[in-house]
């Protein structure tokens, strides 16, 4: 899945690779919730993301029930 994909990612790639899509992507960004989207790169305008950064997000982000919601979902301020 992944070992087609380089090693810096745009929003549009990700969604292509069916993990985000990018309305969602930009607004994980406004937000800026720890653990809510993936890290990102931000050089001026551009936001890109590192693919190993990715990998580790979805991999954060794995869960075996939806009933568990999650570490960051259990921890609320």
């Amino acid at each position: 899945m992944f070992e087609d994909l380089p090693e810096i990612l745009t929003d549009h790639d990700l969604e292509t690779a069916g993990i985000r899509a990018r309305a969602t992507l930009q607004k994980d960004r406004v937000r800026g919730q720890i653990g809510l989207g993936p890290p990102f790169i931000k050089v001026g305008r551009l936001v890109r993301y590192r693919k190993t950064a990715v990998i580790d997000w979805l991999l954060a982000n794995e869960h075996t029930s939806t009933n568990n919601p999650g570490p960051e979902k259990r921890k609320k301020p």
